[in-house]
């Protein structure tokens, strides 16, 4: 099968699965929404830039898990001081990435492929890590299923790029289904000492 060919049956696979997916969902998307609401209060829904397909931006969405609470001077407060119980416990079991399917239905994401980071990390790749948006980014992806955060960015943009080289249905499939396996063990959900991941601080001089 051509590149090509492959290409457009993962993209319809996508679209297909992410459909059935929301359809199949719609009652617990209906009831985070109802208990975000409740804990949270409005908006129920998160919305930041990340760089898709070769950088360019699109808007992701997500369920809120943070409060707005802001210091004296009004900035917002550190991450781990607004994440609530409830926050953390839809990212523990990664409720708050149903969303993204809408994504997936609108084209900006994949089933399958690297998750898409900060637009603030893009001038701090290296050559070769820049290569994981050369694909798609993914709800869920080869790093997600081998240490998600509990592994070390370079170990991440490596799984990543690993990806890129080696992707096919075959390998999207066995990624979906280890994806179902990490949630039920909630695998790899923070960094050790952070919430999820520390900030990526940039490639290092040998890697640039």
């Amino acid at each position: 099968m051509s590149s090509t060919s492959e290409a457009l049956i993962k993209n319809l696979l996508d679209r297909s699965l992410a459909l059935a997916a929301l359809l199949v969902a719609s009652p617990l998307l209906l009831l985070c929404s109802l208990a975000i609401a409740g804990f949270l209060g409005a908006p129920v829904l998160f919305a930041q830039t990340r760089p898709g397909l070769h950088g360019r931006p699109f808007k992701m969405y997500k369920f809120r898990t943070m409060t707005d609470a802001r210091e004296p001077s009004g900035e917002l407060k550190p991450d781990a001081e607004r994440l609530t119980r409830f926050g953390r416990w839809l990212r523990a079991t990664s409720l708050d990435e149903l969303p993204e399917l809408f994504n997936v239905l609108k084209g900006d994401m994949s089933l399958v492929g690297p998750r898409p980071l900060l637009m603030e990390y893009l001038p701090l790749y290296s050559p070769e890590q820049a290569r994981r948006h050369e694909v798609k980014p993914g709800i869920t992806g080869w790093a997600q299923v081998n240490g998600r955060n509990a592994i070390s960015w370079d170990d991440k943009f490596r799984l990543d790029v690993w990806y890129v080289d080696h992707q096919s249905l075959a390998l999207d499939m066995k990624i979906l289904l280890l994806t179902v396996l990490r949630l039920v063990q909630r695998h790899g959900v923070s960094h050790p000492g952070h919430e999820t991941m520390p900030k990526f601080a940039g490639a290092s001089r040998e890697q640039r």
